[in-house]
């Protein structure tokens, strides 16, 4: 390891996971991943690994299963397997996110049934909130769930969601009009438990998951659409019991993934900021290395610097949370420093390779596809600086 992305004040528990992870990631992903991703073959066997070391139940508590792990060792983690394959790090990021809103928000049945299925990876997660026509609006959720009895009747149609198919246990958000008297008061999460796989599902009548959305990058993980037809779901399948709870329950669940998406961010920074370095001191032009010209070495610095400055910024963010304090200036910004600084190393060292960057034979060309995708997952740049821009008016107003 070189000397960037060190986080200071680690425990010797957190050094010992992110060592195992480290190794993984060198011998199980990086030498699989560019094949894998050119045929967008999702990664069976790398997932079983990662259930073998317990990664999804990183941040689960103990007495579900679950290592019990902060968010911050699990950014750090989630920052390592990005380094590897980016697409990866998504299979454990969805699922993440719906196991924090079920510990921080599900009830005890919800807890003892779901969390340690999850933990152990039987059930993974899939997370969604965005529609066809939605956008960054989320108040225009126009997936609908009426009460019916001791059920709740679906339809509409969800878009993006990481982990669509082979998930088996879907978070999603539709609109009940039984909370209040705003749109963000009458959505709720509904808890959907189904088979993994695509077309109708044969366990839930009227859900379909129609096939992957062909993507530019992100490949390997499958991204789909989820149509509700007349889905009913028990009303005990409400995250939390109550509805009108559950625009408050997605945002701080998408608070906990811009930490993920900033990690990943970071991690994919890294691993290009690695094999620039490393070809620079190959390739020869005009006599010497092309690390010894000035340029080349300005635009190591460069890239030096917006890795270490992202990485200690989502750390920073990854402990407000853990601390238990409001963190959404911070997941922000970190989201937003992290995704741009990613795209900009990317394509330094996308520069640095010369043509061969424009090869499928070099790594670069993997991840010159898949940095942007950060650019916009768990809100894009302008929704991250809505969010910074109105806390800091908050924190810093003025007594009129």
């Amino acid at each position: 390891m070189g000397r960037l992305a060190q986080t200071d004040g680690l425990t010797e528990i957190q050094r010992d996971i992110l060592a195992t992870v480290r190794d993984f990631v060198d011998k199980e992903i990086i030498p699989v991943a560019t094949e894998l991703e050119h045929k967008d073959e999702y990664p069976t066997a790398i997932v079983e690994g990662m259930k073998q070391l317990g990664l999804f139940g990183l941040t689960i508590p103990e007495e579900y299963g679950g290592l019990g792990e902060s968010l911050l060792t699990y950014a750090l983690v989630v920052e390592e397997i990005a380094r590897g394959w980016m697409s990866v790090s998504g299979i454990v990021n969805t699922h993440f996110i719906v196991a924090h809103m079920i510990n921080a928000h599900g009830t005890q049945e919800q807890k003892d049934y779901f969390l340690p299925k999850m933990a152990a990876g039987e059930i993974r997660g899939a997370f969604s909130m965005s529609e066809p026509g939605l956008g960054s609006d989320v108040s225009a959720i126009s997936t609908k769930g009426v009460k019916d009895g001791e059920f709740y009747v679906l339809n509409g149609q969800k878009m993006w969601l990481t982990n669509g198919g082979t998930s088996t246990l879907v978070a999603v958000l539709c609109r009940t009009d039984e909370g209040g008297n705003t749109p963000y008061k009458n959505m709720t999460t509904f808890l959907i438990e189904k088979t993994a796989g695509f077309g109708p599902n044969p366990t839930v009548p009227g859900l379909t998951v129609p096939g992957k959305i062909e993507k530019m990058g992100y490949k390997g993980v499958d991204t789909t659409e989820l149509v509700l037809q007349d889905v009913r779901i028990p009303a005990d399948r409400i995250l939390g019991g109550i509805p009108g709870r559950g625009f408050y329950q997605m945002m701080d669940g998408v608070e906990v993934g811009r930490v993920n998406v900033a990690a990943r961010g970071c991690g994919v920074a890294r691993r290009a900021f690695e094999l620039g370095i490393s070809y620079a001191q190959q390739r020869s032009t005009f006599g010497k290395k092309i690390a010894e010209h000035q340029a080349i070495q300005f635009k190591l610095a460069e890239m030096a610097t917006k890795v270490e400055a992202a990485h200690q910024m989502m750390v920073m963010a990854a402990r407000k949370k853990d601390s238990g304090e409001r963190n959404d200036l911070e997941a922000g910004m970190a989201k937003y420093l992290a995704s741009e600084y990613c795209k900009e190393v990317v394509e330094d060292a996308f520069r640095i390779h010369g043509g061969y960057g424009f090869s499928k034979e070099y790594e670069i060309e993997r991840l010159y596809r898949e940095a942007p995708m950060l650019l916009i997952g768990e809100g894009t740049a302008e929704i991250q600086k809505m969010i910074v821009g109105r806390r800091l008016l908050e924190e810093y107003k003025i007594a009129e």
